[in-house]
């Protein structure tokens, strides 16, 4: 299934858990010798809430959270007879997720996530940092200063602001950034061009994951940080590589929203 573009294999472990997890992400998540993914998202049940999302990255590592995963989660649930709820609460290493689902001739077609709040608190992103929020901070990336701004979406951001998307380099400092000192439990990176006040390009090089075509916790952030350096309303359309997100952010709940699609592409089995 895939959100954007952001491509993972999805297996329904509601009555039986498969066994070596971070092996078996690591091969069907091969474009060359597996299926093909971003990484590998198992659904379990949940003692909290009606399922829970177990996500695992293209090298076999657990991540948080997955925005575009989780309205992944939310259609094969539903389209699969799993429930029948139009509203779920989802389980993820980063807390529990509300979604609403938007139904068409009986399938789900989108879906909106309440993101939770946004974290600024360098020690909890966790980012490096004496300053009680990280706006437009200078890092030496390589041989360039970049200005990064900082913030957690249940997972930890990086974002950088530039003149245009296309041009950067993300292959070379994508992994820099990643693995730069300054973020103990590496990062994600988002390279955002800002068009006008309600729509923004985003290109991200993820933790685990490298280039994706979209990332549904880095939008998130993305207009949080776009919001924090007085660049953007409170409603942006987020434009990647993949296809669009709505992203709100309610300043009265603190909470952030987003809005996507969820497509399946195929189903079937592997022998591993």
């Amino acid at each position: 299934m895939q959100g954007c573009g952001n491509d993972y294999v999805y297996v329904d472990c509601t009555k039986k858990l498969i066994d070596h997890i971070p092996e078996v992400a690591r091969k069907v998540s091969d474009r060359h010798y597996g299926i093909g993914s971003d990484g590998l998202i198992l659904i379990r049940p949940s003692e909290k809430a009606d399922f829970m999302m177990d996500m695992n990255n293209y090298d076999g590592s657990r991540a948080q959270m997955c925005g575009n995963g989780i309205r992944c989660v939310a259609k094969y649930v539903y389209d699969y007879g799993l429930t029948d709820k139009k509203q779920l609460k989802i389980e993820t290493l980063s807390g529990i997720k509300d979604v609403e689902l938007t139904i068409t001739d009986g399938k789900v077609t989108s879906v909106t996530v309440d993101m939770g709040k946004p974290i600024l608190d360098p020690a909890l992103i966790p980012v490096v940092s004496d300053e009680e929020i990280v706006i437009k901070k200078p890092i030496h990336v390589g041989n360039k200063i970049y200005e990064v701004t900082c913030l957690s979406m249940g997972n930890p951001h990086a974002v950088v602001f530039v003149e245009d998307t296309k041009s950067i380099p993300i292959e070379t400092i994508g992994p820099l950034f990643e693995h730069h000192e300054m973020f103990p439990e590496r990062v994600n990176t988002e390279f955002v061009h800002v068009i006008d006040r309600n729509h923004i390009e985003m290109r991200v090089w993820e933790r685990g994951a490298g280039e994706t075509l979209a990332c549904g916790t880095g939008a998130c952030a993305s207009v949080i940080a776009c919001i924090l350096n007085g660049l953007t309303d409170h409603e942006v359309t987020v434009t990647l590589l993949g296809g669009k997100l709505k992203v709100r952010y309610d300043e009265n709940t603190d909470r952030v929203f987003m809005t996507g699609p969820a497509i399946k592409v195929f189903e079937g089995e592997i022998d591993l």
